[in-house]
Order: structure tokens, then C-alpha cells, then sequence
């Protein structure tokens, strides 16, 4: 049984990229219980590259079953020795990093040299930094008086079921992979059905060091797949990274059992730029704010700008030039800066936000619009960056997220008035302020309802920082010592009497 399309081509693989063996359950490369496949689309030709198996409920089963098994063994592995496996882990990532980074850009639409490549060698870092981290799961010790030992211990919460969204695949797994195992957990994940082949390398790689069952690895849609993962009764933390809606479907899914559970979730992210930033330097860091280069499909995307009414045309101006230079065209393509859309639905969800702008009286279409409908362009999931200005906060376009390269530039003049609008949104996971004023710019971050502010610079996460969301951008940390800690662990209190 296969998804595809009648209408869809099939297209023989690149050379270099990965090519899925099945699922990874207890050890083993297995297919669904059903035979149930999935076709796998390259969205910058619309061509299918692959299948992979369709798990449903009876393959979540055996994976929690395996995990369940390997769960005993490896939570008594010295956490300094699993922080080894994973340092193991992470010299043969990188080895195999260029394979990784043209299985990404084939599969996800994101450009090898501007996207893939660095998100093959960031999956290499997070498990190097999580490998370095073994020996900081210790405890306390609280002093109570010379009768009495009391102390605290880190011990691993057991099954984690992990969900990960298709926009950055590797990354966004390995942030579930490396401290879950790192901690003394097992791990049943599922990829995205539209992006799973480089997890699936990445897994492969894993399983060189890993005992059987300690990761499992499931390839399927969401309801079918996902829901019994969320519902199963032995998983005891789940993690999930997606939008706010399927966000608020997995909590309801954990409130049921009990169950701890870490959401990272959608953004609708504001940039304040001040006057005194009409310069090239800000120009840039806003083009990689709204990450422009991966096609804006992230959730820290900085697509909300509140651009200073004195700067405001010839900023917008500078903006023009710079984007509009970027080259759309082929992820595989070494000369391409922006690559595609990664499936129908979300470029049609694209184009139709694109056309309520243009259909928008109050709205000005300072530069890009609707995709090309004939020519190399149209043979793919491309859209072109797109900015509108408005004075308005309170339209869809400066509301919704849009997971696509959709700008909206709002003006201000008063300071006030500008963090109010970047606070009036549920969502809070990033923001970005643009001034050469110091003192200004720590003001606002420090205002700005948001897990993540930076000021002047608008790049991507480091291993190490704390990472996470305010409002309805979800709940717990990633990417650092205290979000494995918090994550991933769970805390004992013991205490002795030493009297007897």
C-alpha cells in the first residue's frame, strides 16, 4: 500500500543520500504490521525519492514493548558511559554529515548550503555537548543535622515517546535522542511522515553503539501513528515539538495519565527595529531572523517587523535589495540560497495567506507575491519571500502563523506602543530588537514577553543555551544542561538515619 498519487513521478534517489531500510524496533530494520507504506516526495521536483513503512497501533506497541525491555539494562549503564555512546555517536554524524545534509535537502526542501548542512553539523554538536554531560546528573545533599543523611538523586523517568515536526528533522531529533538517553531513558520516537529519511540515518547511526530497544524509531501520519504513541499506557514523558494545535491535543493526551510532558511549539515572533539601525547589519540579521533562507517554515521566524516610522521606507528599501538577491531554486543546487515549500498542502496555506495581503486595502505588497506559474519555478514547492506593510497589528497576516516567507512590517513611533503590539500575541517563543543603544535594547528584551530574545543578531539555537516558550509556545527547555535535567529526569528524595 502506497500514498502516492497517480499523478506523481518517481524519481531515482542522488547520489549520497540515505536510503531508508524500515523502522527501527527493538534492534531490528523492520516494515509496518500492516504492509502499509509511505510514499516520500521531493518537494523541489514533486517527484517521489522513497517509501517507508506506515506504522498504526500495533507497531507503537512493539516499539514501547522493545523500549520497555531495553529500559532496565541501560538506565543502570554509568551515566559517564552513556555520555561515551554518545560522544561515539556524534564523530560518525559528522563523518557522514554530507550524506545527512543531502538526505535533508532532498527530503525537506531546505537548501543544501544555506540550511541542510549546517542542521547536519548541529546534529553532531548537540550530541557531542549531551555526550559531555554524563557526570552532571547528580544530586544534593541537604543538611538536616549530624543524625540525618538526606540527599537527592537524578534517576530517568523510563519510556519517552517523542514527536518531531518535518521543518528541521535531524535537528529537532537529535534534541530528543541525545538527553533522553543521556538521562537513562529509552526512547520511542516518531518522525515526520514528510520527512523521515535522514532521521532514519541518523537512527542508523545510533544503533551502531545502542543496545536493542533503547531507540525505536517510527515512520507513520499522526492519528494513525502519533494518538497511540500519545495514549499508550507505559510511555511515561512525552516530547513534542509541532504546532500549538497538535500541542494542546498531546497535553490533553499526558493530563489523562499524568504524565509529564515538554511542548515546543509555534511562534509568531516580533523584531523591533530602531531608528538608529537603518544599516546594512540589521538589514541582514532581519533576513536571517525570518529565515528567509529556509523558506520561513521555522517557529522562531521574526515575521511580525516593528520598523520605526523614520527609517521606515528606506529600510524596507535596503530590505528589497537584499532578499530579492537571493536565488530561489533546486535544495540540491549549490548556487541555490532559498529552496521549497516541503508539501502541497502548506504551499497552497502559503499562497492563500499571500493573497488575503494582496486582497487587503490597508495593505501595501512592498516586494514579492505569488509564486511563479509557469517555468522552472513551478516545477516545485517554490514561494518568494513576501513582505506587506501595514500599520495594523490586529490582521491575520500579523496574527497567524504562517510558516512561510511572509513578512509583515508595521510602523511606530512610540516605544511603548511597539513592545505592547510585540506582546499582544499567545505566542512567545522568540523576538529580536535591532539598536545601537545597549541600554534600549536589553530594556525591551527584558519587556518583551518571549522565551528567547536576541538583540542585534537573529541567528539559530547553540547548544547550551536554555530554550523555550512563553504563552502558548509551550512548556519546558531545550538545548541545555537544565532542559535534560528538567526533561528528562525526574528527582528522589532519600533520606537516612544515621541515630541507629
Amino acid at each position: 500500500m502506497s500514498t502516492a498519487t497517480a499523478e506523481m513521478k518517481t524519481q531515482a534517489p542522488p547520489a549520497n543520500t540515505y536510503r531508508p531500510k524500515g523502522m527501527l524496533i527493538g534492534g531490528k530494520w523492520v516494515e509496518s504490521a500492516s504492509g502499509a507504506r509511505i510514499t516520500i516526495e521531493n518537494p523541489g521536483k514533486r517527484t517521489a525519492v522513497a517509501e517507508v513503512p506506515r506504522a498504526a497501533e500495533a507497531d507503537v506497541n512493539a516499539a514501547v514493548a522493545a523500549a520497555e525491555k531495553a529500559f532496565p539494562a541501560w538506565k543502570n549503564v554509568v551515566p559517564r558511559e552513556r555520555g561515551k555512546i554518545l560522544l561515539k555517536i556524534a564523530e560518525v554524524l559528522e563523518a557522514r554529515s554530507e550524506e545527512m545534509a543531502r538526505t535533508i535537502a532532498l527530503e525537506t526542501g531546505n537548501a543544501l548550503r544555506t540550511q541542510a548542512r549546517g542542521e547536519a553539523k548541529l546534529a553532531a554538536d548537540i550530541f557531542r555537548y549531551f555526550g559531555g554531560l554524563g557526570s552532571e546528573l547528580k544530586g544534593e545533599t541537604v543538611p538536616l543535622g549530624e543524625h540525618v543523611l538526606s540527599y537527592t538523586r537524578r534517576e530517568p523517568i523510563g519510556i519517552v515517546g517523542a514527536i518531531i515536526p518535518w521543518n528541521a528533522p535531524v535537528m529537532l531529533g537529535a534534541l530528543k535522542i541525545a538527553p533522553a538517553l543521556c538521562a537513562g531513558n529509552v526512547l520511542v520516537m516518531k518522525a515526520a511522515e514528510d520527512a523521515p529519511m535522514a532521521v532514519l540515518l541518523m537512527a542508523d547511526i545510533c544503533q551502531e553503539f545502542l543496545p536493542p530497544g533503547v531507540l525505536n524509531v517510527l515512520t507513520g501520519y499522526g492519528a494513525e501513528c502519533g494518538g497511540p504513541l500519545a495514549n499508550h499506557p507505559k510511555i511515561r514523558k512525552l516530547s513534542f515539538t509541532g504546532s500549538t494545535e497538535v500541542g494542546k491535543v498531546i497535553m490533553r493526551a499526558a493530563a489523562e495519565r499524568i504524565v509529564p510532558v515538554s511542548l515546543e511549539l509555534g511562534g509568531k515572533s516580533p523584531s523591533i527595529v530602531y531608528p538608529d539601525a537603518d544599516e546594512d547589519w540589521a538589514v541582514d540579521g532581519i533576513i536571517n531572523a525570518m529565515r528567509f533562507t529556509r523558506q520561513s517554515q521555522s517557529c522562531t521566524a521574526g515575521s511580525r517587523m516593528f520598523l520605526h516610522e523614520d527609517i521606515f521606507d528606506s529600510f524596507l528599501a535596503k530590505l528589497e535589495k537584499k532578499t530579492t538577491a537571493l536565488k530561489i531554486g533546486d535544495p540540491l543546487d549549490e548556487a541555490s540560497d532559498i529552496g521549497t515549500i516541503i508539501n502541497n498542502k502548506q504551499y497552497s496555506k502559503v499562497c492563500k495567506y499571500v493573497q488575503d495581503g494582496l486582497d487587503r486595502s490597508d495593505a501595501k505588497l512592498v516586494f514579492g507575491g505569488l509564486p511563479p506559474k509557469t517555468g522552472p519555478l513551478s516545477e516545485g514547492y517554490f514561494t518568494m519571500p513576501t513582505v506587506f506593510a501595514d500599520r495594523s497589528n490586529d490582521w491575520r497576516l500579523a496574527r497567524e502563523e504562517i510558516f512561510g516567507p511572509v513578512l509583515v512590517a508595521i510602523r511606530w513611533s512610540d516605544e511603548a506602543e511597539a513592545i505592547r503590539m510585540a506582546n499582544d500575541s499567545h505566542y512567545g517563543l522568540a523576538a529580536y530588537v535591532w539598536t545601537h543603544d545597549i541600554g534600549k535594547g536589553l530594556r525591551a528584551a527584558h519587556a518583551i514577553e518571549s522565551g528567547w530574545v536576541q538583540v542585534n543578531q537573529g541567528g539559530g539555537q547553540t547548544p547550551g543555551m536554555s530554550y523555550g516558550g512563553y504563552k502558548q509556545s509551550g512548556l519546558g527547555r531545550e538545548f541545555s544542561l537544565e532542559g535534560m535535567l528538567d526533561s528528562f529526569t525526574q528527582r528522589k528524595s532519600v533520606t537516612v538515619n544515621l541515630a541507629v
